[in-house]
């Protein structure tokens, strides 16, 4: 009964994705997570993900290379960062209605919204590469275009806050994350200034004043950005 079960939900699930579901163990594993695996059910789709992951940074990366010819590597780095995100991988599964059909052990059945972010992410991931597998790549790029393509528009992307930005540049430059330090805090108590010096490997620090630590972490963080060409402040 089980079996009949998960095979209805595959065809469901074939109609959803517009992709021909053939190897129903493969799409199967590509839908489980480990914490069933864990139960001793099937394996999950760790590995799956893993390559989804790769396939999916291929084909936004290609997409964004043509798309905007005169961005450096720097600006083509935040906009596939914001692209792969859990954020946006996790609102595709959302469109998609991919949570409906993850198989998952008893414990993580209670979790909810927020804290399923991240399982809704890696099943958007897994699903690529089951759909790569089985059908190749130009059928991974169709479907990749067909549910992030108004994502790839230069307003919905651009519009990224100048810390996480930065941690995005920075993490592409190497394990290290941009370091934050209070330098100075003047002005009464109830109204202070802060001052914060942002350092990231390789790269002169910047400096930012706020009436907060976060309004002056942003500002240290934009004047790094700035200067490597690869921040333009909104209007």
């Amino acid at each position: 009964m089980a079996r009949v079960k998960r095979e209805k939900a595959l065809d469901e699930l074939q109609e959803r994705i517009g992709v021909p579901i053939r190897d129903k163990e493969r799409f199967e594993r590509a839908l489980t997570h480990a914490s069933l695996s864990s139960e001793g059910g099937a394996k999950s789709y760790e590995r799956l993900e893993f390559l989804g992951d790769r396939v999916l940074g291929l084909v936004i990366a290609e997409r964004l290379f043509g798309q905007f010819p005169d961005a450096d590597e720097g600006e083509l780095s935040l906009r596939l960062n914001a692209l792969v995100s859990a954020d946006a991988c996790a609102e595709i599964a959302d469109e998609i209605g991919l949570f409906d059909y993850v198989r998952q052990g008893s414990d993580l059945k209670k979790l909810k919204g927020e804290r399923t972010k991240n399982i809704r992410a890696d099943l958007v991931e897994s699903l690529i590469a089951a759909i790569y597998l089985g059908e190749g790549l130009e059928t991974a790029r169709d479907f990749i275009t067909r549910h992030w393509g108004e994502r790839l528009d230069a307003d919905v992307v651009a519009r990224r806050d100048p810390k996480t930005a930065l941690q995005e540049w920075a993490h592409q430059r190497g394990p290290v994350a941009p370091r934050y330090e209070t330098i100075d805090r003047s002005g009464p108590d109830h109204e202070p200034v802060f001052t914060i010096r942002v350092a990231v490997d390789g790269v002169e620090p910047g400096e930012g004043q706020g009436r907060s630590k976060r309004i002056a972490e942003q500002e240290a963080a934009a004047a790094v950005l700035r200067r490597e060409g690869i921040w333009k402040d909104q209007d």
